[in-house]
């Protein structure tokens, strides 16, 4: 049985660039840097949680709720093929028991907080908005896009974005957290229009403020679908103990 299963929903991502040297301290044992036409990301991702079930049960208040992440992408080379992944900066949710069994079982880093989003729709668009409280202070991710869906393109960057089937967590400096999400290829909607309110600096430290100066070098909206996050294992270094 999976560890999770249910819905990510229209998943806001604005991609920034950056210099692969100011990740490296963040990349698990086992892993390396995932490029894209030589580029280096990291995504600040919105999206809704629908339908949650852990270990099949759905828990009161914790079905649907929305989380807000920042992330960069690895790879991990194993038995002649590389599998490709995310380590999370860190993940926001509004329900503590979240970020609880997240953070216990997954080695991850989430964080509590009082968040909100809105979706809306007219004759001409969809608008999605999330939003989230770090010090009193509001920051928010909102985007306008098309109404109607179309598949991303084979070798595109909105694929390498999103086809990512792969978590990665930094146990230790020689130990790794993995786990496989599963999930069928999503569409996305085209953008019209997005706007970025975040402190970077203040969410995530002083190192991140740089990117407060810095405009998404593209922004994009998926579709989502059911999701399953499966069970977790380790791998470590091998010590040789020597004679």
């Amino acid at each position: 049985m999976s560890f999770l299963k249910a819905e990510w929903r229209n998943l806001a991502i604005a991609n920034y660039l950056v210099q692969a040297e100011f990740l490296k301290k963040y990349v698990p044992y086992g892993t390396e840097l995932d490029f894209w036409q030589n580029k280096c990301f990291v995504s600040l991702v919105g999206f809704l949680f629908t339908d949650t079930k852990l270990l099949g049960i759905k828990i009161p208040y914790h079905v649907n709720f929305e989380e807000v992440n920042l992330r960069f992408y690895v790879k991990k080379y194993e038995n002649g093929n590389w599998k490709r992944g995310v380590v999370f900066i860190k993940e926001i949710v509004p329900k503590a028991t979240v970020s609880f069994v997240a953070n216990t079982f997954y080695k991850e880093n989430y964080e509590t907080r009082k968040m909100s989003h809105s979706w809306t729709e007219d004759q001409e668009k969809r608008t999605v908005f999330y939003a989230w409280v770090k010090d009193k202070r509001w920051n928010s991710i909102s985007i306008q896009a098309s109404l109607e869906t179309s598949e991303i393109a084979a070798g595109s960057e909105t694929e390498f974005i999103t086809e990512h089937y792969w978590g990665y967590a930094k146990h230790s400096e020689t130990k790794t957290v993995e786990y496989e999400v599963t999930h069928p290829k999503w569409k996305k909607y085209d953008i019209l229009k997005s706007e970025i309110k975040v402190d970077f600096g203040l969410e995530y430290g002083s190192e991140f403020s740089f990117l407060n100066l810095q405009k998404p070098a593209s922004v994009m909206l998926a579709e989502g679908s059911v999701i399953k996050v499966e069970n977790k294992k380790t791998f470590s270094r091998k010590i040789n103990s020597g004679n």
